[in-house]
């Protein structure tokens, strides 16, 4: 089971949103983001988790505290982990590549955000003209289109 965190097979898929897991307990963990049952909320942004600790470790997001500096931009993250998914960007490595298109990303979550794209589903509602996007920053940009 530890060898599956070396690959990036992710066999557990959220029907919800399409993200995959490599574990199964790790999608039902997930599939609680879904609902607000049992989720710790964070007071800054309304951001759900499923676990306590998930939180605890969100909260540093809206800390100034961004100690992990890069060398390259000056671009500053709480967490290391980020600054090292950061650096990517920098070398222009896409290792998130979508299994519909192809397509390659330098980030996971930016992957997570296109595959939204390939599904019919359009959560996103203009309120002025009932028009549907997958994406919430498809449906800003719409909006846009109101104001003029």
């Amino acid at each position: 089971m530890h060898m599956l965190t070396h690959t990036t097979e992710k066999p557990h898929v959220c029907e919800e949103c399409g993200k995959g897991f490599t574990y199964k307990i790790c999608l039902k963990q997930h599939l609680l983001t879904h609902t607000k049952e049992n989720l710790h909320i964070c007071e800054i942004c309304n951001k759900g988790f499923s676990l306590k600790d998930g939180l605890k470790s969100h909260l540093l997001t809206h800390t100034l505290k961004k100690d992990n500096i890069c060398e390259m931009c000056g671009l500053g993250f709480s967490h290391k982990s980020n600054l090292k998914e950061h650096y990517l960007i920098h070398r222009k490595e896409k290792p998130y590549v979508c299994e519909i298109c192809s397509k390659g990303f330098p980030q996971r979550g930016n992957l997570n955000i296109h595959l939204l794209t390939h599904t019919k589903e359009k959560l996103h509602i203009c309120e002025i003209c009932n028009k549907g996007f997958a994406l919430d920053f498809a449906l800003n940009k719409h909006l846009l289109v109101h104001r003029k």
